[in-house]
């Protein structure tokens, strides 16, 4: 069964150090996690301490300094492996924006702690009630006030901020209406969460959704953050939170692979092993075929996901394919889903076959952290020119 990489050399010993390491966080401790909403401490410490999390971080800060497609590969395998990688991936390319944008003092001061797993940059605060992915329309503020900045409004579907020491926060500085677009006049900042909690302008609440993904709504009353903590020229933030973007949706792309590895290799085995009439259930076409054709539509977004990485790694424009990418991965992930509960039949919907739990999480990324619904807009506006539809 040929469910490697399609490039033989594509990070082999990372990838084979990931999936031994994930064999310490099997199946049964996914399921409890799940079954109490609990965050995977012990896993992202695992990730953390050997070093996997700080993958992206150039080596002169503490990190490995390895490129996107390395990053990829880690996300990959701990999905293929059943385990959960939106407990920790954000921190991937969140510190992106602190690394291209920030002062050299920002960085000296937080990627090596970042690195070394002293702090955990996992928060990303930019949605908001009212605005959704109308980024433009976000109403949280940041004043100016001396040397410092004063936050007041709030953020939802902030996940892992429970389990963060930092946030990087995207706030107005320049009212909407003393500037052209929306998109103008925003910044962001490193929050420090655990000195705005004790301060008590800071009020964090969970969302229960129908997947663990510890997530949040936020509120900021009157939260100070020192003018330091600027990242970058004030009322630009919108441009270098797009600026990590396309890193996004690359990595979860490449999750989304290993989730459909995972589902195809499971529908496999089952296929294999469960006897009905007098033979195995994969000798019908009808069991056979949503396999393989999950299996064939891995394999093309796989492409557009390596693709993607390697326009990225060489500095070029990789809009285009960064969300192509994105959308194929999980259009491929939610098929080899849909086959594993078909194989499955009702078992496929108990607890301890794990399909069920991995069928909710992967049906995440066709929303999140972009709708197939935006890409498929931005496809149409951007790449094939056609006029803008909202």
């Amino acid at each position: 069964m040929a469910l490697d990489s399609l490039q033989g050399t594509n990070f082999p010993e990372i990838r084979d150090a990931v999936a031994k390491l994930c064999e310490s966080f099997p199946d049964e401790y996914w399921r409890r996690l799940d079954r109490e909403m609990a965050y995977p401490a012990e896993f992202v410490k695992a990730l953390g301490d050997a070093g996997f999390l700080a993958a992206l971080i150039p080596e002169e800060y503490g990190g490995s300094g390895l490129p996107l497609s390395a990053a990829a590969a880690i996300l990959e395998e701990v999905q293929r492996a059943g385990c959960n990688g939106s407990a920790c991936h954000a921190q991937m390319y969140i510190m992106g924006a602190l690394l291209r944008h920030g002062s050299e003092e920002q960085k000296r001061s937080y990627l090596p702690r970042i690195a070394s797993g002293e702090l955990r940059l996992q928060a990303f605060g930019v949605t908001e009630p009212s605005s959704g992915t109308d980024t433009g329309a976000l109403k949280t503020t940041a004043v100016r006030d001396g040397d410092r900045y004063i936050v007041n409004g709030q953020k939802i579907w902030t996940s892992r901020a429970e389990y963060s020491d930092l946030m990087l926060l995207l706030a107005r500085t320049t009212p909407r209406d003393q500037v052209a677009r929306g998109i103008d006049g925003l910044s962001i900042f490193i929050l420090d969460m655990n000195a705005a909690r004790a301060a008590g302008g800071l009020t964090i609440r969970p969302i229960r959704t129908m997947m663990n993904h510890s997530t949040t709504e936020v509120f900021f009353d009157n939260v100070a953050i020192p003018a330091e903590n600027l990242v970058g020229e004030e009322g630009k933030g919108f441009r270098y939170i797009l600026s990590g973007m396309n890193a996004e949706r690359i990595l979860i792309g490449a999750e989304c692979i290993g989730d459909a590895k995972w589902f195809i290799e499971r529908s496999r085995r089952y296929a294999n092993e469960r006897h009905l009439f007098g033979r195995p259930i994969g000798q019908n076409q009808g069991v056979q075929f949503p396999i393989a054709k999950a299996y064939a539509q891995m394999r093309a977004a796989e492409l557009m996901v390596t693709h993607a990485a390697e326009i990225f790694e060489a500095g070029e424009q990789c809009g285009e394919q960064a969300n192509m990418a994105k959308m194929l991965a999980a259009d491929a992930s939610w098929a080899a889903a849909e086959a594993a509960v078909q194989t499955h039949g009702g078992f496929g919907f108990a607890e301890e076959y794990d399909v069920e739990r991995k069928f909710r999480e992967t049906r995440l990324y066709q929303v999140a952290p972009i709708s197939t619904n935006m890409i498929l807009s931005y496809l149409s506006e951007h790449v094939l020119g056609m006029p803008r539809s909202y």
